[in-house]
């Protein structure tokens, strides 16, 4: 087995071997890993002496100029500037590294979109990948009108009803279309909040036509659910984790996000609860089950990798940190393809848990507890499938015994 002993460190960078062997084992690096990177860190510190460079000489051009003498020199491996990241990282730590402060926008439209974003972030509580999508709507706006930003052309009903006609047919689906015109209508209600446009500019955004609602929500049949749980080899680290992921979707139909973001805190065994940070800041409290809490045991105990993060759910490859919602998502996708089933969403799992639930005899009151919908309307969608409820709605076929 590789050990750091192997690989010498000479030169500028030879003081913080040590140090940077033991931050890539807390972060859950392999040795074999570890030996790599202290190979490149020796590269580096070479490289450095060559120049006639320190430590604190590194900068973004250097690394580049590096990465390109590394590639020029017929490495085959780690010759990017992301292969450095690793060690870019322990140096800031250290404060050897200050990586260049981020380009902010100086014009008048780039700190609109900033107030924007900021607008979506604190006073509408939105998480960062939807304050993502309505930026680019924005972003698009204003490309167009700059006069929303400055002193130009007053922006009125007939430019955003032109924009409209522009765009919304350009979307590929009746929900991408739809999705686009609440996006509109949210920053076009900033700027006559901001007072940046003296008409509330939003009602003249037409609504999309879609068949939102129509359908019958799509939960994954039982028997789907036990093949993609019976998929995970709780033998192992990575099958112990998806299991208890899985479990918690289908279970208390927890969203991705919500899953992701789930902390050692927020769950109290002594009561066999967790706590849910859902859409909007929202936190609340949900029940644990003996069996999805034994599941999440099991993965703290013998299958969670040590890690300084808080989070729950971390990822399989080094480094340790939090899972993605996108990484939950695969997770999801990754037990689908292990049980020969059609790929489904993690959210189909949640529609799994509440149509479970009534089928066990629970109301819709107690699916949207447990789901933790803000508005009525967002669980009126599963009465279409409480049969037990909808039976006796339904007029006796003439001449049949009732």
């Amino acid at each position: 087995m590789s050990n750091r002993s192997e690989v010498k460190v000479a030169g500028p960078l030879a003081a913080y071997g040590a140090g940077f062997a033991r931050e890539l084992r807390g972060r859950g690096y392999t040795d074999l890993s570890v030996t790599g990177q202290l190979r490149l860190m020796a590269h580096v510190s070479r490289w450095l002496a060559g120049e006639g460079l320190d430590a604190a000489a590194l900068t973004p051009d250097r690394i580049e100029a590096f990465c390109a003498a590394r590639r020029t020199a017929g490495y085959r491996g780690l010759r990017t500037v992301r292969a450095v990241v690793p060690l870019l990282d322990f140096l800031q730590m250290d404060g050897i590294y200050t990586p260049p402060p981020p380009s902010r926008p100086m014009d008048s439209q780039g700190r609109l979109l900033e107030r924007y974003r900021d607008y979506l972030l604190d006073e509408r509580g939105l998480v960062q990948e939807v304050v993502a999508s309505y930026l680019q709507v924005a972003s698009l706006f204003v490309a167009e009108y700059p006069g929303a930003a400055e002193d130009g052309p007053a922006v009125g009903s007939a430019e955003v009803a032109a924009f409209c006609a522009r765009e919304l047919p350009r979307r590929t689906s009746p929900s991408s279309a739809g999705s686009f015109a609440s996006s509109l209508r949210s920053f076009l209600r900033f700027l006559h909040v901001r007072g940046l446009v003296a008409a509330p500019l939003a009602q003249a955004v037409p609504r999309v036509a879609d068949r939102k609602g129509a359908g019958l929500p799509r939960a994954v049949p039982p028997a789907t659910l036990a093949r993609l749980l019976a998929s995970c080899d709780r033998r192992c680290r990575l099958g112990r984790r998806d299991y208890a992921i899985l479990l918690l979707l289908a279970r208390l139909g927890l969203r991705a996000g919500e899953v992701a973001r789930l902390q050692l805190d927020d769950i109290d065994w002594h009561t066999g609860d967790l706590i849910v940070l859902g859409k909007g800041g929202r936190s609340e409290r949900l029940p644990l089950p003996c069996d999805v809490g034994a599941a999440v045991a099991g993965y703290l105990r013998k299958g969670r990798p040590r890690a300084e993060t808080r989070a729950v759910f971390l990822r399989a490859i080094a480094p340790a940190v939090a899972l993605t919602p996108q990484g939950v998502t695969w997770v999801v996708y990754a037990a689908c393809d292990r049980a020969g089933v059609p790929k489904v969403g993690a959210h189909r799992l949640r529609h799994t848990a509440a149509t479970e639930m009534l089928r066990a005899g629970g109301s819709l009151i107690e699916v949207a507890q447990v789901l933790r919908h803000a508005l009525v309307g967002t669980t009126a969608i599963y009465a279409k499938v409480d049969f037990a409820a909808l039976r006796p709605l339904a007029p006796s076929w003439p001449g049949s015994t009732p």
